[in-house]
């Protein structure tokens, strides 16, 4: 070999070493700073709540060398949240809190600019369940009694659900679809109220999540007719899925981390073991007991073929709806 042949070799050696030290030291030194968890919500909403249980779990279990910042930004129906994750795209130190509902549907407006593509999934933590509720001494006392009621009478009942595009008339959407029926409804603005709604006799049903109504479960002031997990749910052992009772209806909040896009791959799998040991401890196993959440942990890959699949599902409920265009 003539030395400048060696020369070249040597040289691009050399070069490899330093690119392999210099990936290897950024490694070891990331997180370098403070991370981000944005969340579409204000203060106090269910994502909100989610966000800050899990930085408390990430840090209390020593998971996260650097600190977590909650960093709110409401508005838009998670559009001014997901706009700025746009603007974020390759930035390591910002982590999404998903709801997906909300990311969904803002993902299926095209002119909102806002599709998945824009994102890293990370890893999915639990649904929040939705459940079929009546008030306690409804004459309902089965979800076949109000079917049956409701082929009797197409809109004759009335839903009570938190917003005309949420994850409650996703469900009630599933149902009439599986069932045959149609049924009115009636929008609020929190499911709070929905459910005061149905407790006060001024609708009949609410098919917001169980969570939401469980001091009223507990206290025997409303009856859950069904509820929307693939299994029951501990807390309420006599109560049938809709699945087992025949319906293909396996609906919730879902709960979730993302990133934006193009960060470096080893950002995105440092995340995805962090938040997998997150998800084996048992203080998260607490929180989802006392959340009432349907716990089922999905990884990147799978993370991401979910959200697919569910989009597929949102865009002809939006359809249904009259929000999007058929195409």
């Amino acid at each position: 070999m003539s030395a400048a042949g060696f020369r070249g070799r040597l040289a691009v050696l050399v070069a490899t070493l330093f690119s392999v030290a210099v990936t290897a030291a950024s490694a070891q030194s990331y997180p370098s700073k403070s991370i981000e968890f944005v969340v579409h919500t204000s203060p106090g909403g269910g994502t909100d709540l989610f966000a800050r249980a899990m930085a408390d779990i990430l840090a209390r279990e020593k998971l996260v060398s650097q600190s977590i910042q909650i960093m709110n930004r409401p508005g838009g129906g998670g559009t001014i949240a997901y706009n700025y994750i746009k603007t974020k795209r390759g930035d390591a130190h910002v982590v999404l809190t998903v709801a997906t509902g909300s990311l969904l549907t803002a993902s299926t407006r095209e002119n909102l600019g806002l599709g998945l593509d824009n994102y890293t999934p990370i890893a999915f933590f639990a649904q929040d369940p939705q459940a079929v509720m009546v008030l306690a001494d409804s004459k309902f006392k089965t979800f076949q009694d109000l079917v049956e009621s409701a082929k009797r009478e197409p809109n004759s009942l009335v839903a009570a659900v938190a917003s005309a595009g949420g994850t409650a008339r996703l469900a009630l959407y599933y149902i009439e679809k599986e069932t045959g029926t149609r049924n009115k409804f009636v929008a609020f603005k929190s499911g709070a109220e929905a459910i005061t709604s149905v407790l006060g006799g001024h609708t009949h049903f609410t098919t917001e999540n169980v969570s939401e109504a469980w001091a009223s479960v507990e206290s025997k002031k409303m009856r859950v007719l069904a509820v929307t997990t693939k299994q029951r749910l501990p807390q309420l052992p006599d109560v049938p899925t809709l699945t087992e009772l025949g319906f293909r209806i396996h609906v919730g909040t879902g709960r979730g981390f993302a990133m934006p896009a193009g960060v470096p791959k080893e950002a995105s799998a440092y995340w995805e073991g962090v938040l997998e040991r997150a998800h084996k401890t048992q203080a998260w196993k607490d929180l989802a007991h006392k959340n009432l959440f349907e716990d089922f942990y999905l990884g990147s890959a799978e993370f991401g073929e979910f959200l697919i699949k569910r989009r597929e599902d949102m865009q002809g409920f939006l359809v249904h709806i009259g929000v999007l265009k058929a195409q």
